[in-house]
């Protein structure tokens, strides 16, 4: 994936910084990040998305507990979150608000779960905000504005919509058992599974024997079986998924079909979330915004580039999307979310 430049790192030497810190947490299939932003200053994102001071950035692995679990999604989230108030040199109780956005939250018990985990650990008065990853790839491309649609293809995929009225409605996402195929996993998971079937002579021979064997430094094929069970994790899985793009460049035609697999699997959920809640307008061409993010969408070789696929299948039936790529990462989204509830909070007690 692409780094983003998300502004200058700054350094205080205070121990709390003036007006307290927001945190933005963005918690993916593959890894976890958590930024800190000063509360009294995170207002500057309006002008510009480079401008946004962040105070400090953490990393950790998996927190989508369908894939760990639950107590190894916790330690994770809590440790990104003090490591970043660590590296502020703040603390708990300068917390003002949180977003966690986090892959595997599909339903309002998730989000309770995830906030018993945490509602201890800060004070009372503290906004925490618990959402899907999606919220926060979204923000970031429109800035903590939450209108139009995000596609996420990394790990895995989903595509998650939301109106001026607040409306929501999402497609995929449901992880790899039930069929996330136009993601990483589904890309490299239908590879091995090619592999195999044309071992067994089921299929038709592939290079993606060869060159897969090679990266994973086997030697037959009936050794791709012990490899992927012996740690199936979804991350090394789909790590694979520039060797199949490189096997199409090459001109694979096995390759080539997965990949068209997962262009159409990623349009037709985009497709599906615009149906449902109406971006497109009545006439079918009205504007609104398309975040794209993930490894997946980035994946591209001189022929292949699967980011522009999707977006060309998407415009040919509704042509008033405008496909964002964000400036910033998704934890600074998280971040202007949890800012823009903080705000809108701050705003209300001063009127009342």
């Amino acid at each position: 994936m692409k780094g983003y430049p998300n502004g200058e790192i700054s350094v205080f030497e205070e121990e709390t910084p003036p007006g307290g810190v927001v945190l933005g947490l963005d918690g993916g299939a593959t890894s976890t990040v958590c930024v800190c932003v000063s509360a009294a200053s995170a207002s500057i994102a309006i002008t510009g998305a480079k401008s946004l001071p962040i105070l400090s950035r953490a990393t950790a692995g998996c927190s989508n507990f369908n894939s760990v679990g639950e107590a190894s999604a916790k330690e994770t989230l809590e440790k990104v979150m003090v490591e970043a108030l660590s590296k502020a040199h703040s603390s708990h109780s300068a917390v003002r608000a949180i977003c966690l956005a986090v892959s595997g939250v599909n339903h309002p018990s998730d989000q309770h779960k995830i906030l018993d985990w945490f509602r201890e650990l800060f004070p009372s008065h503290v906004k925490i905000i618990i959402e899907n990853d999606a919220v926060a790839a979204m923000a970031s491309g429109t800035m903590g504005r939450l209108h139009g649609c995000v596609l996420i293809a990394g790990t895995g995929s989903i595509a998650y919509g939301f109106t001026e009225d607040g409306r929501q409605a999402r497609a995929a996402g449901a992880g790899p058992i039930l069929g996330d195929w136009g993601s990483g996993y589904g890309i490299a998971a239908q590879a091995l599974t090619a592999i195999i079937r044309a071992h067994d002579g089921r299929a038709p021979q592939t290079v993606l024997t060869k060159n897969i064997l090679k990266v994973l430094g086997l030697t037959s094929p009936d050794e791709v079986i012990g490899w992927t069970y012996a740690d199936p994790s979804w991350a090394r899985i789909a790590a694979l998924v520039p060797v199949v793009v490189a096997s199409a460049e090459d001109g694979d035609e096995v390759a080539d079909e997965i990949l068209h697999c997962s262009v159409r699997e990623l349009s037709d959920s985009v497709k599906a979330v615009i149906r449902r809640l109406g971006l497109c307008g009545e006439n079918g061409k009205s504007p609104f915004p398309l975040v794209m993010v993930g490894g997946v969408l980035e994946a591209n070789n001189k022929k292949w580039n699967i980011g522009n696929e999707v977006i060309k299948q998407i415009l040919a039936d509704y042509p008033g999307v405008s496909p964002i790529r964000p400036e910033v990462e998704p934890a600074v989204g998280a971040a202007l979310v949890a800012w823009n509830q903080y705000n809108r909070a701050v705003r209300g007690d001063q009127i009342s």
